[in-house]
Order: structure tokens, then C-alpha cells, then sequence
């Protein structure tokens, strides 16, 4: 068997194995961690789906779950807050897949007044982005 031909068993063999059910889905979660009376509106989009518009008060969450592709699997997210929801963030939320596939990874986004941490569930939320008030051209989402 040649090179070409092993590989493309590993790819096939692969991609199997990551729409498998018995693998734990990964995650992206969201919780509304501002102050009260303020919404926290939530839109993500993957390659695939356009997962819609979410509103959360104060201390809600919004989470969602899928299986990795081999290949690239990207969550673009915005975020929007404040007064007519003037404050915004646009980001990618999720990236993996390619050679590496995770299982179980979570991304946990807290969005606070002065801006938008993550963690992984182990490690303490870091702050990742400022609020913007800036018009937007050309969103990367």
C-alpha cells in the first residue's frame, strides 16, 4: 500500500471516529455577569449553522454543544450589551479540529461591565476583550 493510500485511511478512520457518540460533545458556555437590568444579547455563527440571537438577564446562561471535525471547527461569536446594546464584541469563540481533535473541551465566556473573560472550567476567567463602541465594517463573523 502507498503512502497516499494509508493516509487517507487514517483521514477516513478519523473522521469516524469524531462523529462518534461515545465522545463527550465540546462546549461553549455564556453567562450574563453584568450589572442588573442589563441584557446581554448573544449571536453565533459556525461554518455550517446560524445559531440565532439570545437574550440573558443578569445570571443566565447560554450554552450549546457539538462533536469537532477533523477538519477546522470555528464558532464565531457578538456579544452585545448596554443601553440600545451599544456596547459590543465580536470574537471567536471556539476554534479546534485538524489533526488534533478535542473531546470534552469547554470555553466558558463571562461577560462583566468592563469586558468579556474566558476559562476553560479550571483555570480563573482572564479577561479576553473590551467592550467597543466602534462602528464595525466588515464583522469577521
Amino acid at each position: 500500500m502507498n503512502p497516499l493510500s494509508w493516509f487517507l485511511i487514517v483521514i477516513a478512520l478519523s473522521a469516524e471516529l469524531s462523529n462518534g457518540k461515545s465522545y463527550e460533545k465540546d462546549s461553549v458556555h455564556f453567562i450574563n455577569s453584568l450589572n442588573p437590568n442589563n441584557i446581554l444579547r448573544v449571536h453565533c455563527l459556525t461554518h455550517d449553522d446560524d445559531l440565532g440571537y439570545h437574550l440573558l438577564s443578569p445570571g443566565q446562561t447560554y450554552e450549546f454543544s457539538f462533536y469537532e471535525s477533523i477538519f477546522t471547527t470555528k464558532v464565531n461569536c457578538a456579544l452585545w450589551q448596554g443601553p440600545g446594546f451599544k456596547f459590543y464584541a465580536i470574537f471567536r469563540a471556539y476554534k479546534g479540529g485538524g489533526f488534533i481533535v478535542h473531546y470534552g473541551k469547554k470555553n466558558f465566556w463571562d461577560a462583566r461591565e468592563d469586558g468579556i473573560y474566558v476559562s476553560h472550567g479550571k483555570d480563573s476567567p482572564k479577561l479576553k476583550y473590551k467592550w467597543s463602541t466602534q462602528e464595525v465594517l466588515s464583522p469577521i463573523y
